[in-house]
């Protein structure tokens, strides 16, 4: 570092900030303009130094509570795609106006779990973004809310801002909180520690995170928040996660909060998506000759390998492929049903040609449809 400043900050061009629904509320629980405002009036001062900054914001239901009279988080998914529909156009018209008066326009994006899990719709939404981005547009991201299921209970947008960084070629990757960084235990408790620097999984050995948010608003907690660095890290983008406070000092390249270093290197995007966008549909355990052929080989997985099968899937869905002590290896795109499957293991592909029909030979999951996880990854990622 120069000046004691993060070189990996203040070199970045593009830059995704993802803010949570706790550093926007007051403490009634509303959405509370003076932080909408000061967090605009930093970023603002990124982009007219010519740094790109694409922003995630969650905020949409809490935005929604007044409006619906609700006092409180409602824990119903109806009622929270409700308060959502009503909050998401109030919380852009709140950006818009904040941002307008510092010359800037911004667009809304929303965005759900199927949008980077399916190849077609993650390659639209790149090159939606990649345009507003030559605009001179902000874009704004959230979670289609409105809308969403499964979304609405997942990680309060950390992920998402972690794959929208590798989406756009982000540079960096700047998660604002309501807690001043990573410790190695409850912050509000004694002798718990700032984890100023994290270079790899060792430095995470000995911390316990939370599950939830200071606040009640979000959805997230500092699980989340560290996943999302995992993902964006391992894909070779540094992560800073701050206090939404030091906004402008954490995008300065101050030392404040924590610093994830990059661990690995740039992905394909399919192998990112296939990594953490999925949600397995099955499981199948191989022999240890098929584990070390996929892993150390990065050879395909022939049904010669596989002892056993789990699961309900079809032709194209994910399942984790599995070691004889049933530890996820790999993750991969499956080229045959479940219901097929079973009459095919331990054989060849050659005899089960043969016996069935050329259509037989193919793999059951093809090396270029299939990324390693866990420790087992060389890029430095965990799924």
């Amino acid at each position: 570092m120069s000046g004691g400043l993060r070189a990996d900050v203040t070199g970045a061009q593009r830059v995704v900030v993802k803010v949570g629904s706790s550093s926007l509320t007051s403490a009634r629980g509303g959405i509370d303009q003076q932080r909408i405002d000061t967090l605009v009036d930093v970023l603002a001062e990124r982009r007219g130094n010519g740094i790109e900054v694409v922003l995630v914001s969650s905020g949409a239901i809490a935005t929604g509570f007044a409006p619906l009279g609700l006092r409180s988080r409602p824990r119903d998914l109806a009622t929270q795609q409700a308060a959502a529909s009503v909050g998401q156009g109030l919380l852009v018209a709140r950006y818009t106006e904040a941002f307008g008066r510092h010359g800037f326009r911004v667009a809304q994006v929303l965005l759900t779990l199927d949008d980077v899990t399916r190849r077609s719709h993650y390659r639209n939404a790149y090159r939606t973004l990649a345009r507003l981005l030559e605009f001179g547009v902000l874009p704004i991201i959230n979670e289609n809310d409105s809308v969403a299921t499964e979304e609405i209970r997942f990680g309060d947008n950390d992920r998402l801002a972690a794959l929208v960084a590798h989406l756009v070629n982000a540079d960096l990757l700047v998660l604002l909180s309501d807690v001043d960084g990573l410790y190695d235990g409850d912050p509000r408790r004694p002798g718990a520690a700032k984890v100023r620097e994290v270079r790899g999984e060792e430095d995470l050995s000995h911390v316990v995170v939370r599950k939830s948010g200071r606040s009640g608003v979000g959805t997230g907690g500092m699980v989340t928040k560290v996943e999302a660095a995992r993902i964006a890290t391992g894909a070779g983008i540094p992560v800073i996660l701050a206090d939404a406070s030091d906004a402008g000092r954490a995008l300065a390249g101050e030392p404040v909060g924590t610093h994830f270093h990059r661990t690995g290197r740039r992905r394909p995007a399919r192998q990112l998506w296939l990594a953490h966008a999925t949600t397995p549909r099955g499981r199948l355990r191989l022999d240890s000759g098929a584990v070390r052929a996929v892993c150390e080989r990065r050879a395909s997985l022939l049904p010669a390998g596989i002892v056993e099968v789990d699961g309900d899937f079809g032709v194209g869905d994910p399942v984790d492929l599995v070691d004889p002590e049933g530890r996820t290896v790999a993750r991969g795109l499956v080229n045959f049903d479940a219901h097929e499957l079973p009459g095919l293991l331990g054989r060849s592909t050659r005899d089960l040609a043969r016996e069935l029909g050329p259509a037989y030979e193919r793999e059951v999951v093809h090396r270029d449809d299939l990324v390693l996880v866990g420790q087992r990854d060389r890029n430095g990622t965990r799924a």
